[in-house]
């Protein structure tokens, strides 16, 4: 059984005005030094090994379910799970 860690992040050129609120109360908290806050999302997939390459089942849930990829970008990490 394999843990793949995914990582979803809108890509550079979107606008992300979640993260900018988000920035924004952070600033009325007090911290000026933050520059910069983009929101994105964190999934754990536990996959059962087969005769798929877990790369290419990764590759095909995160570009038809999991990102939309005209707007966000992924990267991943595959590990044992416990």
């Amino acid at each position: 059984m394999k843990k793949v860690k995914i990582y979803v992040t809108l890509r550079e050129s979107i606008l992300d005005p979640q993260g900018s609120a988000v920035q924004g109360s952070l600033h009325n908290m007090g911290y000026e030094e933050i520059s910069d806050v983009r929101i994105g999302k964190f999934l754990e997939v536990q996959i059962e090994e087969s005769a798929r390459d877990i790369d290419t089942i990764v590759k095909e849930i995160c570009d038809k379910l999991l990102t939309n990829t005209v707007i966000e970008d992924y990267r991943y990490e595959v590990e044992e799970a416990n």
